[in-house]
């Protein structure tokens, strides 16, 4: 079945990277379709306003607009040429270059929905993380505003193809199964990695309690290792069905000694994984996983990290 990526485009090293990993990741993502999307700069509010008034205006306006398609045009043309060198068809690169709408952002997330793409892909954009996650980029306000398509965030040139599914037995990381099921069905030649970091007692409990006592958490470990075992019951038949053999599926559990988004990163940098896929939150008691997705996101480097909703 026919995969199909929303790139969305700039002229940026980011926006190269995640063009590369997009290629690269076709080797465990079968039957790729690729669509790359430039959304142009705006056009100044006061030369719009001029235009309407002035009649040469409208010309240096028209000029203007023709200059900047040219431009995304041309950017366009180099990102597929360089992704046809690197193997892939030439029928298999759509390339779309529209005026800003509403706001990059979500014009890039209008498009996605409208055309029932299967995740959008963007490099990730500013600074440091920190703007990056508080200040409003691109990539934040994708990651903030699409609730229905999963966001594939690239950071750094990705060599590695070794997946792992950070797992925390909720709905969120059933549909993150789903999602890499889909992607990935039928591949014989992947193994992916479901990891899980055992809960900490502050992790259930936001309140401040001096000490709980050794019953309590002893009580959760053993919740947590019910809920896990059950979810993992549940995702292994899913990718069975998905034409998955069971030694390409792999458990790992860890204790929580610190932090479990940071767990997470930890694993993946020790364990060589290019990709990382996490739901956006947990539901139930299983509350904390918004802000472990958050903390992966900020903390992830050299990795592709897809977040599902």
């Amino acid at each position: 079945m026919e995969k199909k990526i929303l790139l969305a485009i700039d002229d940026s090293i980011h926006s190269r990277n995640a063009v590369h990993y997009a290629v690269k990741i076709s080797s465990a993502v079968k039957n790729l379709t690729y669509t790359l999307l430039h959304v142009q700069p705006p056009i100044s509010d006061f030369l719009l306003d001029e235009a309407k008034k002035d009649g040469s205006k409208q010309q240096e306006l028209k000029r203007l607009t023709q200059k900047q398609e040219d431009a995304s045009q041309s950017l366009l043309d180099k990102c597929k040429k360089s992704m046809v060198d690197l193997g892939v068809k030439p029928e298999h690169i759509q390339v779309i270059t529209q005026p800003r709408k509403i706001g990059c952002a979500k014009d890039i997330i209008e498009y996605a929905q409208q055309d029932h793409y299967d995740a959008i892909a963007v490099g990730r954009r500013g600074i440091s993380r920190f703007q990056e996650t508080f200040a409003g980029s691109i990539t934040s306000n994708i990651l903030e505003h699409s609730r229905v398509i999963p966001v594939w965030v690239i950071d750094g040139q990705i060599t590695s193809t070794r997946i792992m599914l950070a797992v925390d037995g909720s709905e969120s990381s059933l549909r993150a199964v789903d999602h890499l099921c889909f992607m990935t069905a039928g591949n014989a030649d992947i193994v992916i990695t479901l990891f899980h970091v055992m809960p900490k007692f502050s992790d259930f409990c936001p309140i401040e309690i001096k000490e709980p006592t050794d019953k309590i958490e002893k009580i959760l470990i053993q919740g947590d290792k019910r809920c896990i075992d059950q979810f993992y019951a549940i995702a292994m038949q899913r990718f069975k069905e998905a034409g998955f053999q069971d030694r390409q599926i792999q458990l790992k559990m860890t204790d929580c000694m610190y932090n479990i988004g940071s767990a997470i990163v930890d694993e993946a940098k020790a364990g060589n994984f290019g990709t990382v896929v996490v739901g956006r939150r947990g539901s139930g008691k299983a509350f904390f996983m918004g802000s472990i997705s958050r903390t992966v996101i900020g903390k992830s480097a050299t990795c592709a990290l897809w977040v599902v909703s």
